[in-house]
């Protein structure tokens, strides 16, 4: 059964950073597309950003465009989203979504639980 696990969440003021780290198990996720979303309080989940199965390709939403940073390693079977100049307009449960699939929206097979990230002004 495969699970996604997300880490590294808290609080933090604004300017500062965080690692979120999505460690996949239950299957190989080196060939699946990754990708991270948040949702806000009262707010939809909407996606930040997606990172290729090979890592050599990513896409972020424009709001973190410059800011957020996807990368992933294969052999621990982990994401991570490294989050500098943090705004409190950044403050959301975090979700790691895998083998996203091709397609506008793209469609996760499977989602974390989340890691909520807060941050303070």
């Amino acid at each position: 059964q495969e699970q996604v696990v997300e880490s590294g969440g808290g609080l933090v003021q604004s300017g500062g950073s965080l690692r979120l780290s999505c460690v996949a198990s239950g299957r190989t996720f080196s060939s699946d597309t990754m990708g991270w979303y948040r949702q806000a309080p009262g707010k939809e989940r909407k996606i930040v950003g997606v990172i290729s199965w090979s890592g050599d390709s990513t896409w972020y939403v424009d709001s973190v465009k410059g800011r957020f940073t996807i990368s992933r390693d294969n052999a621990k079977n982990t994401v991570y989203l490294q989050m500098d100049s943090l705004k409190p307009d950044d403050t959301a449960v975090y979700y790691c979504a895998a083998g996203l699939s091709a397609g506008n929206p793209p469609r996760p097979r499977s989602w974390g639980q989340g890691t909520q990230v807060t941050v303070s002004s």
